[in-house]
């Protein structure tokens, strides 16, 4: 008999992120092996999966999705009998925790670097206590472990799994690849590629500020393809914005070196886009209160045959090997991460696809799936003491 799983997050679509597709993901992937129910934000239920339920709650103002959350996961949790429920991030961590006493579930949390280091006197007073009062507390990488240690969480507690990624059955064939270029104008150049949310911590504006000008000139016909937007509902992150990204180009003579896609969702597209380009940038900042709790983009890029050059700061030590999925750089260093990105598109010789694909082969989503599930039953499913 299947166990019953409870997932309470914010992050979901339609909000549009790397947490929001781990959480997708995570639900999804538990659901091969238990029942999985979700109270997620509204909005979310039209975008679901087919083999999920889910509860919507409405996604702000941010008090009231999590008094509304609270109030349907206890009512949902002293019906349903859930065996585990779990917090898609810090965020939802005190309602996992107040609902699985009540109904004497397991509990526990996935986090991210962010959900531990945050600098907000309540978050800090109220929320973070609670991560050591967990079964279970998952972290998305070696740094991020390191954070839930010095937070007082118990070590036992810790599980490191990393985020997965959809591994690409195929290359997509070269007249979808030609189409693309055509219609964006994009044959004969050197396309690096950045995707994500701009945000302080990504770091595009210093990015093209501090490094692209040297690219441009080492390689003329260079051009950064940059999918994503400012966020609108994050929680805590600085933003950026398209106008500050070009403000910082226009000042160096460079912003028809520049192009921006939007927000990309739909995965086939992604995918080409992928495949599209020479290489994946991310000049993430060392943001002490903001770290890089991972770096899936990275993954996704390998997974598609495309090496990462990145700074070494938080997670992204596990998200890309150096010199396998691509280069990482002293954090901070500029001109050091310009000449690898410079040899990199110049070096035509290494045959980066099948190292980049070897690498990201033990992040899938299935193998994400089942390290959740080991992690989250504890060798056994459990329901109040009994098994089910």
């Amino acid at each position: 008999m299947k166990a019953n799983v409870l997932l309470i997050s914010r992050n979901l679509p339609p909000l549009v992120g790397g947490m929001e597709r781990l959480n997708w993901h995570m639900a999804d992937e538990l659901s091969k092996y238990a029942n999985v129910n979700i109270i997620g934000p509204k909005g979310a239920v039209a975008l679901k999966p087919k083999n999920l339920k889910l509860t919507e709650v409405p996604l702000k103002p941010l008090p009231l999705f999590l008094l509304v959350a609270l109030l349907k996961g206890i009512w949902i949790a002293l019906r349903w009998k859930p065996d585990v429920i779990l917090a898609g991030s810090g965020l939802t961590a005190p309602i996992v925790w107040i609902t699985s006493k009540l109904c004497g579930a397991r509990s526990a949390v996935y986090l991210h670097g962010f959900d531990i280091t945050v600098k907000n006197k309540m978050y800090q007073l109220f929320w973070s206590p609670t991560f050591r009062k967990l079964d279970t507390v998952i972290v998305n990488s070696t740094p991020t472990k390191n954070f839930a240690l010095a937070a007082g969480v118990a070590e036992k507690k810790i599980r490191i799994i990393h985020p997965g990624t959809i591994l690409p059955h195929a290359p997509l064939p070269e007249s979808v690849i030609d189409a693309f270029k055509k219609k964006h104008h994009l044959a004969n150049k050197k396309i690096l590629l950045s995707v994500g949310r701009l945000t302080t911590r990504k770091g595009l504006k210093e990015f093209v500020a501090l490094a692209l000008p040297a690219i441009v000139q080492a390689e003329p016909k260079t051009l950064l393809l940059i999918v994503g937007e400012t966020p609108k509902n994050s929680l805590g992150a600085g933003m950026q914005t398209q106008e500050d990204i070009i403000a910082a180009a226009r000042l160096n003579h460079i912003e028809g070196h520049i192009k921006f896609l939007g927000v990309i969702t739909n995965q086939i597209e992604l995918s080409t886009i992928y495949e599209v380009a020479d290489l994946h940038i991310f000049p993430v900042r060392d943001i002490p209160d903001d770290p890089e709790g991972f770096g899936m983009v990275a993954i996704e890029a390998a997974a598609h045959g495309i090496p990462t050059v990145a700074f070494a700061t938080g997670g992204v030590i596990d998200a890309v090997q150096d010199g396998k999925s691509g280069y990482l750089t002293k954090s901070g260093d500029y001109n050091e991460l310009a000449k690898a990105i410079i040899s990199t598109i110049q070096n035509t010789s290494l045959n980066w696809k099948i190292t980049t694909k070897s690498f990201a082969q033990c992040f899938s989503w299935e193998e994400f799936g089942k390290k959740i599930s080991n992690s989250i039953k504890n060798q056994e499913w459990h329901s109040q003491g009994g098994e089910k």
